[in-house]
């Protein structure tokens, strides 16, 4: 969270060297906006988590399926194709 405040005063200071260098046009006025609905959203991020901290969550267990490395069955594959719809006739209905 420190890091990302450090960033933010960051921009906040680049964006205000860009405004004096290029004045105070409509441009630079929405990207003076946009830093601080940045900086007011991050202190609100920063109060929701003093509030309530993250749990810690664990990852949900998943269950591995072994599959055999023996041949298919071929009978599996019958009026199959290796691309298309795999009618017998090679064509779309």
């Amino acid at each position: 969270m420190t890091a990302v405040e450090r960033s933010l005063d960051d921009l906040i200071r680049s964006v205000g060297k860009l405004e004096t260098q290029l004045g105070a046009g409509l441009d630079i006025r929405r990207v003076r906006t946009d830093t601080d609905h940045l900086r007011e959203s991050l202190t609100l991020l920063k109060q929701s988590v003093a509030a309530a901290p993250p749990a810690h969550r664990r990852a949900p267990d998943v269950e591995m399926v072994p599959i055999s490395d023996a041949p298919y069955n071929s009978a599996l594959w019958t009026d199959a194709q290796d691309e298309g719809l795999g009618s017998r006739n090679g064509h779309a209905p």
